[in-house]
Parts: structure tokens; sequence; C-alpha cells
């Protein structure tokens, strides 16, 4: 046993020789080695770690108080169960000090499982509230957004989580907004911390999904996510949230009321964001339908357009038919008025017998006289017809002709054509191409020099 006096003399100061870091430690270990070299000890695991090497790094702890503790794999491989987060342990080991970093820890030889621990009973009897409650119902919980307009993250804004968060969503979905709403994650006040970001989030009128987690920890680190408090603000928030606490073992309260439950932050990022090259995939696809569709359907309509052009005949022609047609209707009113003549006067002529046979002067002049008169009607009727027919005549001409190209031609307009098809876009013709352009008076054979869209 060593003893150290509070006031060394000056001359202990100045003959003692100065200790390394290195010698200190190896000091101090073998102190405690040689004075608990055979403890047992009673505490609630936490921190489990189990690294490829074998080896068991955990602590144990209990109300006030932990203990960093090491099993190795010669130890633990003889033991029939594995330790799991929040179980009491009775181990017996000793204790030392792992001189590379100065930390203080119980080297564990063996263990006994001695029940379940004070946070682990905690968290068993609370699940079994909420469970009763309904909280964790499937029927209550919302449906997360196919593709978030915004993202809120609750978590510490220094914290490994939401560099995660942040690195899987830049290379997914780099257009999603996101807003990180801080709190602390571990401790006391992390628990109000949490329910404030919560509402805070809700008053906001702006996220339409939140994630709410941290990274991997002790139990006890985590514990903030297993308070009441918070697994009621979680379910009486109007945002759907997931939950992203710790490792893919880590199980909360917070995971069993959220909407949604990923194994770690970095994977709820991956169920939120879209994967961007899919996206450009199927639009890709998308485009390519349409592009299809659209040339089918301007296809159809070219091949409409020309059976209309077919059946569409020029202005010229139909002014000529009418034409042609109002030359008939003259020449056939000319026969009938002829006709009305020639019976006119085959009348007048039988009249003119009958009176030369009878001899009575005065009826045969009341019958000339009338006949003059009937022969005057008929000259005004025949006139009066003409021109009626003469004013149709100008009328439908002169609507014709306003919508004849020719009219147009004669303001200064011209047509081009390639053959027997009229030029409407310069996307129809091609450098060097030949085009008939014709004018109100005559045509011109061009040559296409240059085109300009």
């Amino acid at each position: 046993m060593h003893h150290f006096t509070d006031k060394p003399t000056q001359n202990a100061e100045a003959s003692a020789k100065a200790l390394s870091v290195t010698e200190l430690n190896g000091k101090a270990r073998r102190l405690l080695e040689m004075n608990f070299n055979n403890v047992r000890v009673e505490g609630e695991i936490s921190g489990l770690a189990r690294p490829s090497s074998g080896h068991w790094y955990f602590t144990l702890k209990d109300k006030q108080s932990q203990i960093r503790c090491a099993m190795f794999r010669n130890r633990n491989q003889a033991l029939k169960f594995v330790p799991t987060e929040g179980m009491l342990l009775m181990v017996r080991g000793r204790v030392s000090l792992y001189e590379g970093r100065g930390d203080y820890q119980l080297i564990v030889e063996h263990m006994d499982n001695a029940g379940t621990g004070d946070l682990q009973k905690a968290f068993e009897v609370l699940k079994a509230k909420l469970a009763a409650e309904g909280l964790f119902d499937i029927t209550r919980k919302q449906p997360l957004p196919a593709h978030p307009k915004h993202i809120g993250v609750i978590t510490s804004p220094t914290g490994a989580a939401i560099r995660d968060i942040l690195t899987v969503l830049k290379r997914r979905f780099p257009a999603i907004p996101v807003s990180i709403i801080p709190s602390s994650v571990q401790g006391e006040q992390a628990k109000h911390e949490l329910v404030n970001a919560l509402k805070l989030a809700a008053s906001a009128n702006r996220f339409d999904v939140l994630i709410i987690g941290r990274g991997g920890g002790s139990l006890e680190d985590l514990w903030p996510f297993n308070e009441e408090l918070v697994a009621r603000a979680i379910a009486g928030c109007p945002i759907p949230i997931v939950s992203a606490v710790g490792h893919e073992i880590d199980f909360t309260i917070a995971d069993f009321v959220a909407d949604h439950r990923a194994a770690t932050p970095s994977a709820a990022a991956e169920i939120l964001s879209p994967d961007r090259q899919a996206l450009l995939n199927q639009l890709n696809l998308i485009s390519r339908k349409l592009t299809t569709l659209t040339r089918h359907k301007l296809q159809l309509s070219q091949r409409e357009l020309d059976n209309l052009q077919k059946r569409l005949r020029h202005p010229g022609d139909r002014l000529r038919d009418n034409s042609q047609r109002l030359d008939d209707l003259e020449i056939r009113l000319k026969q009938a008025i002829t006709l009305k003549l020639e019976r006119a006067q085959s009348s007048l002529s039988r009249l003119k017998d009958r009176a030369n046979q009878q001899n009575p002067q005065r009826k045969l002049e009341l019958l000339k006289s009338r006949n003059e008169y009937m022969g005057q009607k008929l000259i005004q009727l025949i006139s009066s017809s003409l021109e009626r027919r003469h004013l149709k005549l100008e009328k439908v001409s002169g609507e014709l002709n306003a919508v004849s190209p020719l009219a147009t031609l004669s303001r200064g307009y011209a047509i081009t054509m390639a053959g027997d098809a009229i030029i409407r876009s310069s996307q129809q013709l091609r450098e060097g191409d030949r085009v008939t352009t014709r004018f109100f008076e005559g045509e011109a054979i061009c040559k296409v020099e240059k085109i300009t869209n």
C-alpha cells in the first residue's frame, strides 16, 4: 500500500524524479489490480459492443454511477448466453486501468444473468401502457409522402445523425429542401427540447414529413426517446414522422409510436428520398412514349389533311362552275322569254284571225289595246326578272371574289408551291429546292438559297 503526503518537503520535491504518463498509468494499474483483483459487482448492462476481435466492451451502471468493462474472448466464449441491453448482471473480475487512454475499467472473468435492469423495466412498462391505449396501432399511422416537398429533421445539429441524413439526401435527391429543428438528444433536458421541437415543426406549417432521431448509444443515451412525454408528442403530431434512433438493433418507444421506423438515420433518408436516377429513367420512358404518340398523332392528322386537300376544290373552279351555271340560266331565261314571246305572238295572231273573222272594230281595238298592255307588262316583268338575277349574280360574284385567293394575290400577296403542295412553313423547304411562286398576274420559278426559321 502506497501512502502519499499532502505537502512534500522542498527537499523531497527537488530530489523526486518526474514520472512519465506511461509510468504513472502503470503504477495506478498495478495499484488497482493489487487491491481489487477479485471483486463481484452487480449492475445493468448498457452499450454492449462486440468487435470482430471477439472481445466484449460494455458499461455496468446503477442509478448513480457507471463503470467501463471489458470481457475478453477466451472468457466470454465459455458463457451460455449473450447479454442484451438493459439486462441486470452479476459479474466477477478485477479492477484495472487501460494505460493507453488512462481509462479505469473492470476486467470481467465471469458473469451471470441477475434479471432485468431498472431502465429496461421502465421501458417495458411504458411500452405496455401505450400499446394498451392504441398508440402503436397501424390504423392511426399516417402514410409517408411519395415525393416530399420539405423535410424537417429533429436532432442535434452537431451529431453524426444529421451528417448521415444530409449525405444520403445529397446523393439521392439534392433538390429536396431540408430544415434542421435543433434539439439535444441526450440528457435530462432532451425530452423537453424534443417536445418543443415537435411543436415548433407543427406550427411552422411548411413540412410534409419529419425525421426524429439520433445516432447509436447506450440505453441511457437513447432514453429521451423512451420518455412518455416524447411518445405522446409524436403521436399527436399532425405531420407524418419517421423515427430513426440508434442502430438497427436499437428499439425505442418513439419507434413504435412514429408513423414509420427506420433502422438508422441514413435509412430514414433513403426511405424519404426518391432515387434521382430512377426518376430520370422513368421520365425518359415517358418522354419516349409521348414522342411516339405525338408522331403517330401527327401522321394521322397529316393523312386527314391530305384527304381534305384532295376533297377541297379551288375557289377558281367553283367560280367557273357558278359562272357557267349563270350562263346556262341566262340561256334558259332567253329561251323562256323567246318561247313566251312566240306563244304571245301566236296568241296574238290567233286573236287577230278571230277578230278579222268577227270584224268587230271596237272589240278589235280593245283587244289590240289589251295586247299592247300585256306586251308592255311582259317586257316589264322580263326586265325586272333580269335585273334581279343580275343583282344576285353580282352579289354571288362579289362573295366568291372575297374568298378567292386571286383577290388576295391582287393585293400584292403571293402563293409559293412545291409541286402541288402549298408551302406554309420554311420547315417544309431545304436549301436548293425549286418552288413556284404565283402572283396575281403570272408566276415565277424560284430556287431556295437560304432558310431562316
